[in-house]
């Protein structure tokens, strides 16, 4: 197993904030494979499931769950709401599970000042009451593949990274 701390949950918990206060506490670098992705393919999340469909999305998914097991140790890796399926998830390091409800984490975006561009960059957030069922659906997925499974709601970032880099470092 590599030494990067990944990060997973539903979208909009807070993975890529979380992720760049834990690189920067632990000294290490953040990536994100979202990012990763649109880099790779030259395109927007949202575009890539318009014109192609969440099935070629699952598969980039998992080539850069390939390239990271295989390229990437040392870092802090903040991942899409799905990529926890990607089946090599526990050889790319410590999996952390960043828990809230899913009535907070819908809260927070739809009252977060960039909520539109939040919402639309979120494919699968384009319906609240499906977006609530995908949660509970995947709420058991995330706890089984998680190493570790760390509360966020009403948490400030500074306590959640410090949970985590005490519970990586045992």
């Amino acid at each position: 197993m590599a030494d990067n701390i990944i990060l997973i949950g539903f979208m909009g918990v807070g993975k890529g904030r979380t992720a760049r206060e834990l690189a920067e506490l632990m000294g290490n670098y953040t990536v994100d494979t979202d990012d990763l992705i649109e880099t790779r393919v030259n395109r927007k999340i949202r575009d890539i499931f318009a014109q192609e469909g969440e099935p070629f999305f699952r598969q980039l998914e998992y080539e850069t769950a390939r390239w990271l097991e295989y390229h990437v140790t040392g870092t802090v890796v903040s991942t899409g709401g799905g990529f926890f399926k990607v089946k090599n998830i526990q050889r790319l390091g410590t999996v952390v599970y960043l828990h809230s409800p899913v009535g907070a984490i819908l809260k927070a975006i739809k009252t977060h000042p960039n909520a539109k561009k939040k919402i639309k960059k979120r494919p699968l957030l384009q319906d609240m009451d499906q977006a609530r069922t995908l949660f509970e659906e995947r709420l058991p997925q995330y706890r089984r593949v998680a190493d570790i499974e760390v509360a966020v709601k009403g948490r400030e970032i500074t306590d959640i990274v410090s949970e985590i880099a005490h519970l990586v470092r045992k």
